[in-house]
């Protein structure tokens, strides 16, 4: 590998951490402040402007708690979950493009950790891991509440996998490929003339369903019965504190932005344009006459623009639903997942095949 493509590869990882990572904290303070609005309180509002520097003062309380770990405890396995738990959904973003490539002098550079073509495969295969840190975290506290959400938790990931799966494999029929590039490149089509040519449009109840059970992943509301704290106190986490409550904290969100650009991907056209994009890269072009290299790069700026908002629109769908939807029984969550999503995934896999066998 030469050193350039060594340099480029090290940024596009740096740069993928710092926004995950850095966006967190502002999530955060979202997520308070619209319950707060949405249930006619205050929210934070003490420290900062507006109380922006809320988490900051969390994130300090978190540094400076005693790093404690129980007694009986598997301390092996009890340190390692909250690791795993944070790790895996940042490796599933290495293969999520936000953007096609930038022209730096006689390089180019993608804009995509690791361009494979077995890239949703990857992702699968690291958000699969997800179960791990919930079960490890779970038995290794050697606490029976801790157990009890652990079971639960590995129970629901399971039951939803399977619909999920279904609901993304009919989109992978109709697409032919793994590749998330070509997914978006496919994606850049238009319907009837006007209509994006999204997974989304072409086809609606698997990007329902893979939506839904994309909740119940990453154990939010309504589907966050792993920390039923009225049942089960907090579940699989129960016995963590400190920083390794924070790594758990974070993975949830770390696992939330994976979700969405992994939905923005496959169902709503990844990186290609949002109406109107186009528009304004014509007049870039025209105005500020605009050589090949810098038409592209501006392209590449208006893409991972489009990713960022539809990333950012389901981020917020997320905080939505947590403030107004309640959570689930756990026989609901379950009856919801078998008996409803996992049936309607399957015979829209099967109409979807039909469809593009018939159809071509």
């Amino acid at each position: 590998m030469e050193m350039f493509d060594l340099i480029a590869v090290m940024a596009k990882i740096l740069f993928v951490i710092a926004i995950s990572l850095g966006v967190i904290p502002f999530l955060v303070w979202f997520e308070r402040r619209g319950s707060a609005w949405m249930q006619g309180r205050v929210g934070p509002n003490r420290i900062g402007p507006f109380g922006l520097l809320q988490t900051t003062a969390d994130v300090i309380k978190f540094v400076c708690k005693e790093d404690f770990v129980p007694k009986n405890a598997n301390k092996f396995f009890y340190h390692m979950a909250p690791t795993v738990a944070l790790v895996a959904p940042l490796c599933a973003m290495a293969v999520i493009p936000f953007g096609s490539y930038l022209v730096l002098g006689d390089h180019t550079v993608n804009l995509q950790i690791a361009n494979m073509n077995t890239g949703v495969i990857f992702i699968l295969a690291f958000a699969g891991l997800e179960v791990y840190p919930i079960i490890l975290a779970g038995w290794a506290s050697n606490n029976k509440y801790s157990v009890l959400g652990a079971l639960r938790g590995s129970a629901q990931i399971v039951s939803y996998e399977i619909a999920m799966g279904l609901a993304l494999l009919s989109m992978l029929v109709v697409y032919g490929s793994f590749n998330p590039h070509e997914m978006v490149a496919w994606q850049n089509e238009t319907i009837f003339g006007f209509l994006p040519r999204w997974g989304a449009f072409v086809n609606p109840i698997g990007a329902l369903v893979f939506w839904i059970a994309i909740f119940a992943e990453t154990n939010r509301l309504p589907f966050d019965l792993p920390e039923g704290e009225s049942e089960i106190v907090a579940g699989y986490h129960l016995e963590y504190g400190g920083m390794k409550f924070a790594a758990f904290f974070m993975a949830e969100y770390v696992a939330m932005i994976m979700a969405s650009g992994l939905i923005s991907t496959i169902y709503f056209g990844g990186y290609g344009f949002l109406p109107g994009m186009q528009t304004i890269l014509n007049l870039a072009t025209e105005y500020f006459s605009l050589g090949v290299a810098g038409v592209q790069n501006v392209k590449a700026l208006l893409e991972f623009t489009s990713f960022f908002s539809k990333v950012s629109f389901f981020m917020f769908v997320f905080v939505w639903v947590r403030w107004t939807l309640p959570r689930f029984r756990f026989d609901q969550l379950m009856d919801l997942g078998w008996k409803i999503l996992f049936p309607l995934s399957l015979i829209n896999l099967i109409l979807v095949t039909l469809g593009v066998y018939f159809l071509n």
